[in-house]
Formats: C-alpha cells, structure tokens, sequence
C-alpha cells in the first residue's frame, strides 16, 4: 500500500503522540509531531531510529547532542538515556518494535501516549 507521508501528517496536529502508519517485521513506523521537551527515559530490550522529516529536531543525550534536519536520522542504541526535543514543530517518523512504549522506562505521564493508534 502506497503511503504519502505529508498527508498522514496533515491528519493530525497533536504533539508527542505516535501514530502507526505501517508495521514491518514486528517494527512499528510512527509519525510524530514534536515541540518541546520529552522526557528522560530509555528502552532496555529495544533501539530506535529517528528520522527527521520535517524542521529541526534533537535527541539529547546525557553527554552530547544530535540535532537532525530534514532527511537525517540516528539510532538510539537500547539501554541508553535520552530525550527528544524540538523548539519549534518538527515532523518524525520513528522506526521501533511494535511493543514499545514512547516513554520507556519513565514514569507514565501526559507524555505516555496510547499504543496502536493508526492513521
């Protein structure tokens, strides 16, 4: 099924909640839109990979930080600590395992969003 990734963002205008746009080999690819900070968590059994779509985005980690543009990515390996921000909106597809919860090992707050929701 052809997907038109601008039109899936379009649908929707909340911040930090994933929606799941297609499943591959048990991995989720979510669209985002980000401003803001996310909180500190990681995800002990899982990476992920951010690409960056649209606008400026960064994944802050304890000792440095990776600021993305349009079409550039990074892994985030599993185990480590870090945060997703953006100042302004910024548009991100997430490529992680179906289980996982946006907020990983962090306590559940506004930020948890609920899993499965598609677009």
């Amino acid at each position: 099924m052809k997907v038109r990734i601008d039109d899936k963002f379009a649908a929707f205008a909340e911040h930090w909640r994933p929606k799941i746009v297609a499943q591959a080999n048990g991995q989720d690819i979510r669209l985002v839109k980000t401003r803001g900070t996310f909180p500190w968590h990681s995800h002990a059994d899982a990476e992920e990979t951010f690409l960056c779509w649209k606008g400026e985005f960064r994944v802050e980690f304890r000792d440095h930080v990776v600021t993305l543009g349009p079409g550039e990515m990074v892994v985030v390996p599993r185990g480590v600590e870090h945060r997703t921000a953006s100042d302004e909106e910024a548009e991100v597809l997430i490529f992680e395992p179906s289980e996982v919860v946006n907020t990983g090992d962090a306590e559940a707050s506004e930020f948890t969003a609920p899993g499965g929701i598609r677009i």
